[in-house]
């Protein structure tokens, strides 16, 4: 099982959001970026007001990698794709993308698919992608 994110001030919104099945995103608003991960201050500009959006929660494959080999509870998993998404919103993330790691290819569309887990504090979800298939 992965481990469980630890929210703060800055990455709550994030966090419930993903809980919540959607990808709540920053945007600078002086210089109107969008910000992955969550923080205080825009690594564009430094501008220190930023706000929350919804982001439509896909993107495209920027690279990515097929872990075959893993350690702890993720061995059981193998093997499985992680990727560096560009989100449409214009920020990227690095995650897991889910299903056959063989149909994951750079240029796929993605969307967010959160993956949620059981864990000792309870349930917690991870903001996991899949490959697109053009469905909702």
């Amino acid at each position: 099982m992965p481990t469980p994110p630890v929210p703060d001030a800055d990455t709550r919104p994030f966090w419930e959001g993903v809980a919540e099945g959607e990808l709540r995103l920053q945007r600078c608003d002086d210089c109107r970026q969008a910000i992955f991960y969550p923080r205080s201050i825009c690594p564009h500009c430094q501008g220190s007001s930023v706000s929350w959006f919804t982001a439509a929660g896909t993107g495209t494959v920027h690279t990515y990698t097929v872990a075959h080999r893993a350690f702890g509870d993720a061995a059981k998993e193998v093997p499985f794709a992680v990727a560096l998404v560009d989100l449409d919103e214009g920020a990227r993330m690095m995650s897991r993308i889910t299903g056959d790691p063989a149909a994951v290819s750079i240029g796929a569309r993605v969307r967010m698919a959160p993956e949620t887990f059981e864990g000792a504090d309870g349930a917690f979800a991870l903001p996991y992608f899949r490959i697109d298939g053009g469905g909702a």
